[in-house]
Parts: C-alpha cells; sequence; structure tokens
C-alpha cells in the first residue's frame, strides 16, 4: 500500500511495487572512527534506524543483518 501511515508512530510507510534488493555499495563509517565515542555511538544508532527504516519499507538487503552489524561496529571501532 502506497502513502499509508502506521498506526503507532504515524510515520509514512512507502512500499515497493515489488521487492527489492538493496546490494551495495553500503555507506562506510571508516573515516568516523576518530570522532569521540559518543558521537561514534550516535552515528551507529542512526546506521541501524536508517537500515530499519528501508526495511519497514519493503527493502531486503543482500547484506545480512548480524553482517552490517559486525561491518558498521568495526569501522566505527567500538
Amino acid at each position: 500500500m502506497i502513502g499509508s501511515v502506521e498506526s503507532t508512530t504515524r510515520i509514512p510507510v512507502i512500499k515497493p511495487a515489488a521487492a527489492c534488493t538493496i546490494a551495495g555499495p553500503w555507506p562506510t563509517y571508516g573515516n568516523f572512527r576518530t570522532l569521540p565515542e559518543r558521537e561514534r555511538w550516535v552515528l551507529y544508532g542512526s546506521a541501524k534506524a536508517y537500515r530499519e527504516s528501508l526495511e519497514r519499507q519493503g527493502f531486503e538487503m543482500a547484506e545480512t543483518y548480524d553482517a552490517f552489524i559486525r561491518r558498521v561496529t568495526e569501522e566505527l571501532d567500538i
């Protein structure tokens, strides 16, 4: 359903017409590893929220969630 609003969060949910797998290239976070730890944790949370948003819209990721978490934590050195 295009343009529906999720009842609990009031966030518009736009679903793609057909299942779409995102294979990359993935955003990289290695350039941020010199930031203070607090800022790196904020970026980590943002990366997870962005992925969740895409998945809620019906997109599938070629990179598994575990691989995603492993990659982002390694790149951010957290």
